[in-house]
């Protein structure tokens, strides 16, 4: 039976991922290098800005001191805010398909690798925050995606705001990416994928793949849980 829904972020509620590029390369041109379009798409995307830091720190040879590491972060939030607060947009459908799931009193959470500051400044702006109950960003967790860890936490979060005991099996992921889809599979919860990021055939993990959120009714979601 359907109790919940655990949306990611960016590339299902918004398109911010070109974004977080930017942000990085600002940071990197220092190092006289970029990441290409291809190399962050195919490699980094389902990464949290940390773990990203430090696989091409390492690839890289950048000697990094710890306060160095934590500047560097830094300095990829503050160019991301810039971007995000007068750039980042709302897929279309997102606010409709809110608005049904709120209507049907589902509970709604975030399970995101991207920072709280930057979910909520971009939530505020785009007028969608008090959709949701719970938000897990990367602050939050150990592991990234594709490890389950958020989304169980998030879960967790979730029966502990709404005095509900909601198992995985009742749960639906919405995700862009493989990672997210193998850590919602893992976690025992039912994924699916919009192909707002990546195309159908590389979303093979989900049980349902949708073009927008706006091709998916009530009806689809109670049947994945059924």
């Amino acid at each position: 039976m359907l109790k919940a829904i655990i949306f990611d972020f960016d590339g299902v509620l918004v398109d911010s991922e070109q974004f977080h590029l930017q942000a990085f390369n600002s940071v990197f041109a220092k190092f006289n290098f970029q990441l290409s379009t291809q190399e962050y798409y195919e490699r980094f995307l389902g990464l949290s800005d940390k773990e990203l830091l430090l696989v091409v720190a390492k690839e890289r040879k950048l000697s990094l001191s710890t306060q160095q590491f934590e500047q560097l972060l830094q300095e990829k939030a503050i160019a991301f805010k810039k971007l995000a607060s007068t750039q980042a947009t709302v897929y279309p459908g997102v606010p409709q398909f809110l608005k049904m799931l709120a209507d049907n009193k589902i509970p709604l959470a975030i399970c995101s690798g991207a920072l709280l500051p930057e979910i909520e400044l971009i939530l505020k702006g785009a007028g969608l925050r008090n959709f949701f109950d719970i938000i897990v960003s990367a602050e939050q967790v150990k592991y990234g995606k594709p490890d389950p860890e958020g989304f169980l936490l998030a879960l967790k979060l979730l029966n502990k705001k709404t005095n509900q005991k909601i198992e995985p099996q009742d749960c639906i992921v919405i995700e862009d990416s493989h990672w997210g889809l193998e850590a919602a599979k893992t976690a025992g919860m039912h994924p699916v994928a919009v192909t707002n990021t990546y195309s159908a055939d590389q979303l093979k993990p989900a049980d349902k793949i949708v073009a927008n959120l706006g091709e998916l009714t009530f009806a689809d979601l109670q049947t994945l849980c059924c």
